[in-house]
């Protein structure tokens, strides 16, 4: 079990990622918000970044069956498992994704999450700045 104290964010998050791309459920130890913790066994389907700058994973649960968020710095610690996804997850409906590889630099990971990011959200909060 890895401790996310003990390792950078980006560190956990390239490593959720490989684990992601060998298609390896996750065990984690996740604090809510309330405070209380609880120990899941996922298996990550994609990871998002919010407008607030909060990386989150999308997951499927499997105890429930259903798909999850999760936010990354509320992860305390994981075990990496080597057995394969078993949970189905749900349909796409016209959503594209972007293949990350797994030897990806951690900004470069930042860079394209961002890009993934609503375009007229950052066109309008640039357009802001270029006008100041």
């Amino acid at each position: 079990m890895k401790n996310t104290n003990n390792e950078t964010q980006a560190q956990t998050l390239t490593r959720l990622l490989a684990a992601a791309d060998r298609q390896h459920p996750v065990t984690i130890t996740y604090t809510k918000a309330d405070g209380t913790q609880t120990i899941r066994t996922i298996e990550i389907y994609d990871t998002r970044t919010t407008k607030a700058g909060d990386i989150i994973l999308k997951v499927m649960d499997r105890e429930s069956g259903e798909s999850r968020t999760f936010r990354l710095d509320r992860i305390q610690a994981y075990t990496v498992h080597r057995t394969a996804y078993t949970v189905a997850r749900p349909a796409r409906d016209g959503e594209t994704t972007v293949a990350l590889p797994v030897a990806s630099a951690p900004a470069t990971v930042i860079g394209r999450e961002i890009a993934r990011d609503d375009a007229a959200y950052y066109a309008d909060r640039y357009a802001v700045l270029a006008a100041a």
